[in-house]
């Protein structure tokens, strides 16, 4: 069976800035992988790079056994065209800081827009499927309204809908939380606690430690665009091993 995702010698550039600089990872089918550490670490735009929102500079990155953005023709790599990414794109579930709903539809229309126009399901299947999903998160009594009239954690978890609407089989978060009141926190983990329990393969990028200790499978420690450290969380925060590891989690324990 292919990892979900694979990361080989993946490096990322802006400018004379280089953002990644050699990450090698695998996510197992099935698996939550929680990618903490300090802002500009590289954490966000590994995530992007997933599902080529950001081209790898150098490196391979691939997603159910299939390279991301490219092709391989002998010893050479062809970039995709944009609609064959935006094709695979689908498969790949995202859920960013802020919500990125459309403001001027209602939630139930933000999650029945996609599958419609990108794959083509009928409006009543689209229509019953939305409605499944605003019960999962919690929202049954929320398809009617607008964007304006929820909180930030009932968007977010529209926003968890809306991706799951598509039928993916990885979903990316990054850093989910961190533009919520903390009041409207524990709504939205609960939301992805159960996504792990029902086999969802996810790769979360979070600040949130008591999360990342109850349900990620592996924790990876990024700090200066490189992986210090991974494995499993009883190790990795309970008992880290690297000095930077430690810097770090002192820090953010301290302030939990």
């Amino acid at each position: 069976m292919n990892p979900m995702v694979k990361a080989e010698g993946v490096c990322k550039r802006f400018g004379r800035l280089e953002v990644l600089k050699g990450i090698d990872l695998e996510v197992q089918p099935g698996e939550v992988m929680c990618v903490i550490g300090p802002s500009g670490s590289g954490k966000s735009t590994f995530l992007r790079c997933i599902n080529h929102l950001e081209k790898v500079d150098a490196g391979r990155l691939y997603v159910d056994g299939e390279l991301v953005g490219y092709r391989q023709k002998g010893d050479k790599l062809h970039e995709l065209r944009e609609n064959e990414v935006t094709h695979k794109r689908r498969e790949i579930g995202m859920v960013f800081q802020r919500f990125n709903l459309f403001p001027h539809k209602t939630a139930l229309e933000n999650l029945t827009e996609a599958p419609t126009q990108v794959l083509g399901e009928s409006k009543a299947s689209a229509r019953e499927r939305a409605t499944a999903l605003l019960a999962e998160v919690g929202l049954a009594d929320k398809a009617g309204s607008y964007p304006r009239q929820l909180s930030g954690g009932q968007q977010q978890r529209v926003a968890i809908a809306r991706a799951l609407a598509m039928r993916p089989k990885l979903m990316l978060f990054d850093e989910p939380t961190s533009a919520l009141d903390p009041e409207l926190v524990g709504d939205v983990l609960e939301v992805m606690r159960q996504l792990a329990k029902d086999g969802m393969t996810m790769v979360v990028v979070t600040h949130e430690m008591e999360f990342a200790r109850e349900v990620a499978d592996t924790v990876v420690f990024m700090d200066g665009g490189v992986v210090v450290e991974a494995g499993p969380p009883e190790r990795v925060i309970r008992d880290p091993q690297h000095e930077r590891t430690k810097a770090f989690l002192s820090r953010v324990l301290r302030q939990d």
